[in-house]
């Protein structure tokens, strides 16, 4: 038995290193693709600013556009994961911290959030799938602070993607033309959510709007 330990070891060692390596080349392309296009890299570009041989980029992610919506899956992923966090918070500070981490990444990933929001180089499946994935996870997230459940009825869940939407809209402009603080965008978009939750409300009284949306909290 501990010969086959032993044995054993070295292929977990090597998957650890490739694990690592990878994780690796995905936080220098985050860095390459920050503010720059799908278009405006060429492998060769990408390999030597990465400072590694071509091949082992194909090695890893077997074409550009694997690399790249590795990229971006792993850039979406820590904006979902801040999203959902901050559970314990009361909802009105939930929410501000979620929509100021959207902000936050849109202004920091321009080039990814534009990918995103708009999905990807032509029609992009792969890009259509992890941009809904955003959409449900900060939809859900104000479910739950609003509501104290995902599970909504259709209306809500309507609303609430009509809202998201119109997030990503505002932000679009907002990178291109950052003419508002952070701040003042954020706490606008917080009253438009207001709003949004209010007409749920009129639509669909089984979901009211939360104290702090109401007209006369």
């Amino acid at each position: 038995m501990p010969q086959q330990r032993a044995a054993a070891l070295p292929g977990v060692r090597g998957t650890e290193r490739s694990v690592a390596r990878r994780a690796e080349l995905i936080a220098i392309g985050r860095r390459l693709f920050a503010d720059r296009s799908y278009d405006a890299l060429s492998m060769d570009d990408i390999a030597k600013q990465a400072h590694v041989a071509k091949g082992l980029i194909y090695y890893y992610f077997r074409s550009k556009r694997g690399y790249y919506l590795a990229i971006i899956q792993d850039s979406v992923a820590e904006l979902v994961s801040f999203a959902a966090g901050g559970a314990g918070l009361p909802p009105v500070d939930r929410v501000h911290r979620t929509i100021d981490g959207y902000l936050r990444y849109a202004e920091n990933h321009q080039a990814a959030f534009r990918t995103i929001v708009s999905g990807g180089v032509g029609f992009d499946a792969e890009v259509h799938a992890v941009r809904d994935g955003v959409r449900d996870a900060i939809v859900a997230t104000i479910a739950e602070g609003a509501y104290g459940s995902g599970d909504i009825a259709p209306v809500a869940r309507v609303g609430l993607l009509a809202w998201v939407c119109g997030v990503e809209g505002a932000t679009l402009d907002w990178i291109d033309r950052p003419e508002l603080s952070r701040d003042t965008l954020r706490e606008y978009l917080v009253k438009t959510l207001g709003g949004a939750l209010r007409a749920i409300e009129e639509l669909e009284p089984a979901h009211p709007a939360p104290r702090p949306a109401r007209r006369d909290a």
